[in-house]
């Protein structure tokens, strides 16, 4: 039989023949594998994005940005990839992302870069896919987020001043900048990263308050080894004070109209004209319809296939707790002469209450009128003795009290609805009871205040509880909710719908999943498939007036009754 050598072993032919198709079959596999990886930039990194002239250029060639904004903090991790896949299938080409200072630094000092917040992996996959990023760090985000994305444990300080030089507030964002831009540098274009653009702030002329401030920020991120382009963004009113010199100023609107861009062109001449935020979308507000927007869309590319839905059978609450019984699974209560806003309380190691719901609970003697004086925040339901009495929000401000004997318990369970995100008043979202509440014209005093904030730990612990009583026990309102999703097949994304239900918030799996109210215009929360088991679900619900005991579930989101904004 024929033989040769390869590398100076000898070889039979029927060995030649082996090697020769384990060649082929090898070459077909790393073709295959080659043409099946995103696009790989292989330029030069000499030149990076510039602004000079009326056109944008990359390594010194006009260079076109077409973006879209997916931020990594709002999309389950698992999700990542498949949603930059659907942006390039828009025919994008740039990712833009804001960085919520709150969540990643949720206790002063205390970060957080891991797992859903892991900003490091959503630039490298970015980079991998083949997209350009535009960074936007904040440290005031807007974003439709609490706050702005400004940590709560901020109002600690009765005097802050939110987005100005005052020291309490540039301290903290020096701390938190020394922790995120060290993780952003190598991220740059300039280093091989995908980064070619970092915005300083967000939408500072429209808050303008103090003259300094936007050079303090542009400073603390160059400082920091941001060498990249600088931009700002600002609608047209505040790109009148919302600039910054050495950064481009870019234009946010709603409706295009080619005032804006004269206008731009005219304080900003020669220089590329640039859209940071064209709004294609408005938020919903409780009470209200659901606002969409027409779409008019060119050709594009073809989109990755769409991820399955599944609407799972109906499931029945098996177990509940009521509020009052869940008081033992959360921190030691806070006694005090005299309210306390939640950002003040003495939990989670002296940084405040961030968000959920804060029990005040006080002896009473007598019935009458009692008055809120427009301290609550945002909205608290109002118990005697643990007996529902009413309601107070923004517009109801008194209530009657039934009178009694003797000394009785008066309870009231604030929830913070949420800070605001935009606008001037930003230095007074402090939450829960910000002042005194009068009963006959009386300030009340001694003040047992149990913070319930609804973390995971909490609900877990709730999970594991052996107090659960039986949906065949009398129920008591507010309460827990308990029940179990059992999937049989690997899961698929859901939508959670509760028609018999009143107001109250969704966790699964320890998850939480947001808040539900009947009042609309949302009728459904997202459940995305990866947050759910093969196997059993824990599904707890808090509840605060009624329940019909059934979960039921749908394949598409019900967004509630359209109105065209356009």
């Amino acid at each position: 039989m024929e033989s040769s050598s390869v590398f100076g072993v000898r070889l039979s032919l029927k060995q030649r023949y082996f090697l020769l198709m384990c060649v082929v079959v090898g070459g077909i596999i790393v073709y295959r594998s080659t043409r099946s990886r995103p696009e790989v930039r292989r330029i030069s990194r000499v030149d990076g994005l510039k602004a000079n002239s009326s056109q944008f250029t990359l390594e010194r060639k006009p260079f076109r940005i077409l973006g879209g904004s997916i931020h990594y903090f709002r999309v389950p991790r698992a999700y990542w990839e498949d949603r930059l896949l659907k942006l390039k299938a828009c025919g994008l080409n740039t990712l833009t992302t804001y960085v919520p200072w709150n969540l990643h630094e949720p206790e002063r000092g205390t970060f957080n870069f891991k797992d859903q917040l892991d900003l490091e992996a959503y630039l490298r996959l970015a980079a991998r896919l083949g997209l350009w990023v535009i960074l936007r760090p904040g440290p005031y985000i807007c974003a439709e987020w609490d706050l702005g994305g400004l940590p709560s444990w901020l109002l600690q300080d009765k005097n802050m001043k939110l987005r100005t030089t005052y020291p309490g507030f540039t301290d903290a964002v020096n701390s938190f900048f020394n922790q995120l831009i060290k993780k952003v540098v190598p991220h740059q274009y300039s280093k091989g990263g995908p980064i070619i653009a970092v915005q300083v702030e967000n939408e500072y002329g429209s808050y303008f308050k103090d003259k300094d401030y936007m050079p303090f920020i542009k400073e603390a991120l160059t400082s920091r080894g941001i060498t990249e382009l600088l931009l700002t963004s600002d609608n047209k009113e505040g790109l009148k004070l919302g600039g910054v010199k050495g950064a481009l100023e870019t234009i946010n609107f709603q409706k295009l109209n080619p005032n804006v861009f004269k206008y731009l062109d005219e304080i900003q001449p020669q220089k590329p004209k640039m859209v940071m935020e064209y709004w294609s979308g408005w938020f919903d507000l409780w009470g209200g319809l659901h606002h969409v927007f027409t779409a008019e869309a060119q050709p594009l590319p073809d989109q990755p296939p769409a991820q399955e839905k599944r609407a799972y059978h109906s499931v029945v609450v098996k177990q509940h707790l009521s509020l009052w019984d869940i008081l033992p699974f959360i921190d030691k209560p806070f006694k005090s002469e005299k309210p306390v806003n939640m950002e003040n309380l003495p939990v989670n190691n002296n940084n405040g209450q961030s968000y959920g719901y804060t029990l005040y609970e006080t002896v009473i003697t007598s019935g009458g009128y009692l008055n809120s004086k427009n301290n609550i925040r945002d909205r608290a339901l109002v118990f005697v003795d643990k007996h529902f009495v009413g309601v107070f929000d923004y517009k109801v401000q008194e209530l009657a009290l039934p009178d009694g004997k003797g000394k009785r318990t008066l309870g009231l369970l604030v929830e913070n609805c949420g800070r605001v995100n935009y606008g001037n008043t930003l230095d007074e979202q402090r939450k829960g009871l910000v002042g005194d509440i009068e009963l006959n014209k009386r300030p009340l005093r001694d003040f047992i205040i149990h913070s319930l904030d609804m973390k995971p730990g909490f609900v877990h612990r709730l999970e594991s509880s052996s107090h659960w009583m039986s949906m065949r026990q009398q129920q008591t309102f507010p309460g827990f909710f308990q029940a179990t999703l059992y999937i049989s097949r690997y899961p698929k994304d859901t939508f959670i719908k509760l028609p018999g239900w009143s107001k109250g918030v969704v966790f699964i799996n320890g998850r939480n999943l947001g808040r539900y109210w009947s009042i609309g215009p949302q009728q459904t929360l997202y459940i995305p498939g990866p947050w759910l088991n093969r196997g059993d679900n824990k599904v707890i619900i808090f509840e605060e007036q009624e329940t019909d005991g059934k979960i039921q579930f749908a394949s598409s989101p019900d967004n509630g009754m359209a109105v065209d904004v356009q």
